[in-house]
């Protein structure tokens, strides 16, 4: 066995967890372990580690071990997350739920589905679909992304403006805390072992939200086991938009007419004639080259409903000044669009080999000001920046383009995008939107929080996880220092 790691005990350690979870399910080699150094942030940190539990009994006796034997733990499900949540501490175990991938128990009546935290996102929208309900909630990861790796980030997707994030589609949670007691937050109903209608559904309950609190606290509370998710009805007409504008400022005027003409539509993206290029470069997906930017709206509900609100839609990008305006007819072209638009971050890697993407969230009346602010810094730096965001709600992504190789890229790279952070607070935003704070932004809250706001929030945390062995490090200034890294573009496919 190969020792090199940063714990002296880790044979040991080791054979216990195989002991616990089966030979197969516990890697060490260091060699192995390189893959889960990464996220699709520019941190990176090695497990000494990495478990994969195949049930919430087995994760349990993981989570225990490491209680007693003073390990930190780490939850990691897809590892498409973009702030480095699932980057593990020195010495510490990683937990990958890629073997709990089982949907428990659906219940058609009551529009909700228990699943283990290793269920992709889109896998879990394409069963219930064949019911005639959706999962709302679409990160641009959602191919590869995992529930839990959702529920610890509080994801989000292009369609939050309408639904809301995961925080308001989670029902309930079986959990783990630290010392590998198991708890409920919320409703799990009558949870079963296969997919079929639940004789007991799952309800609100009564009491303290500690559902809601667990929701985005970025696995530093307890691990997730299994998620009671609320589903929506398929709608009945969907109706999509792409406004063509010469540039991004227009296209910022043209967001805030929609939005003011009363209109909420389930999704209100720009992309950036930048972004448009790499998108183009992989696939013709429909996008205009010589756009200065696009927005792609979406309208679902009643036909009626839909036809009426989308001529406003249309009357609004007109009034502003839209050099097109087109409307994806046919099914096949909708899909392409959006084809475009949640592949664009990999699309990136057709014009730089690194890119890092910034996840802050400013007023929707700041966007063209901000972003201006923004292409200012793609000057100071001398670094191309891509945007590609949810405009509807301000949540803005601008993505920095360098090459890791180019001495100095990495250091230049991070002090731009604190920067951008930096403008987005001040323009009334704040420091994440979706993904989370993790490692990236932790040097960062406070610009936003006071040490006593900060220190609240530890308070909350030391209820659930008094030892910090889960996910330390993360959130709050300080804490252990993680290796810095670079992330290849052609891994990004989140926003």
């Amino acid at each position: 066995m190969d020792t090199q790691h940063h714990n002296p005990n880790i044979d040991e350690i080791v054979q216990q967890l195989k002991a616990l979870v089966g030979n197969a399910n516990v890697i060490y080699h260091p060699d192995d372990l390189l893959v889960f150094e990464y996220d699709g942030s520019i941190d990176r940190g090695m497990p000494d580690v990495v478990v994969f539990p195949r049930s919430g009994e087995e994760v349990q006796r993981v989570i225990e071990l490491a209680y007693k034997q003073g390990l930190s733990v780490v939850g990691r499900g897809s590892g498409t997350g973009l702030s480095g949540g699932a980057i593990s501490p020195p010495g510490g175990i990683q937990v990958a739920f890629t073997r709990m991938k089982r949907i428990l128990e659906l219940d058609e009546e009551n529009r909700t589905v228990i699943v283990e935290p290793g269920v992709i996102n889109l896998d879990l929208d394409t069963y219930v679909r064949k019911f005639g309900l959706r999962y709302a909630p679409d990160p641009s990861s959602q191919k590869a992304c995992s529930i839990g790796g959702n529920v610890a980030e509080n994801a989000g997707g292009p369609h939050c403006l309408a639904y809301g994030t995961t925080t308001n589609h989670v029902l309930g949670m079986e959990v783990v805390l630290e010392d590998g007691t198991l708890v409920t937050f919320g409703s799990l109903g009558n949870t079963g072992n296969s997919a079929g209608s639940a004789s007991q559904p799952v309800n609100n309950v009564p009491g303290y939200d500690l559902r809601g609190v667990f929701v985005g606290s970025e696995g530093t509370f307890g691990i997730a086991t299994k998620v009671a998710l609320r589903l929506l009805p398929l709608p009945e007409t969907v109706k999509t938009f792409l406004g063509v504008f010469l540039d991004v400022d227009t296209a910022c005027t043209a967001v805030s007419a929609v939005i003011g003409h009363g209109i909420v539509p389930a999704a209100l993206e720009m992309i950036d004639a930048l972004s448009i290029k790499a998108v183009q470069n992989m696939a013709d997906l429909g996008y205009p080259e010589d756009a200065g930017a696009v927005l792609l709206i979406e309208l679902e509900g009643l036909k009626e409903e839909v036809e009426e609100i989308g001529a406003e839609v249309e009357a609004a990008l007109w009034e502003t000044q839209a050099s097109q305006v087109r409307v994806a007819e046919e099914e096949n072209e909708r899909i392409a669009l959006w084809a475009g638009r949640k592949g664009a971050l990999g699309a990136l890697g057709s014009l730089a080999p690194n890119y890092y993407l910034i996840d802050g969230v400013v007023p929707r009346t700041q966007l063209a000001q901000v972003l201006r602010q923004v292409a200012g810094l793609s000057e100071k730096y001398g670094i191309q920046i891509a945007n590609v965001f949810h405009a509807g709600d301000g949540n803005l992504h601008p993505c920095l383009l360098f090459d890791e190789r180019e001495p100095g890229a990495l250091d230049k790279i991070v002090a731009a995008g604190a920067e951008v952070l930096e403008i987005c607070v001040r323009a009334g935003g704040s420091l994440t939107g979706e993904h989370g704070v993790g490692l990236e932004k932790k040097d960062q809250m406070p610009l936003v929080f006071t040490d006593d706001d900060m220190a609240a929030m530890i308070h909350v945390r030391e209820a659930f996880a008094p030892a910090n062995r889960l996910n330390p490090g993360k959130i709050f200034p300080g804490g252990p220092a993680h290796k810095p890294g670079a992330h290849h573009a052609p891994r990004g496919m989140t926003v």
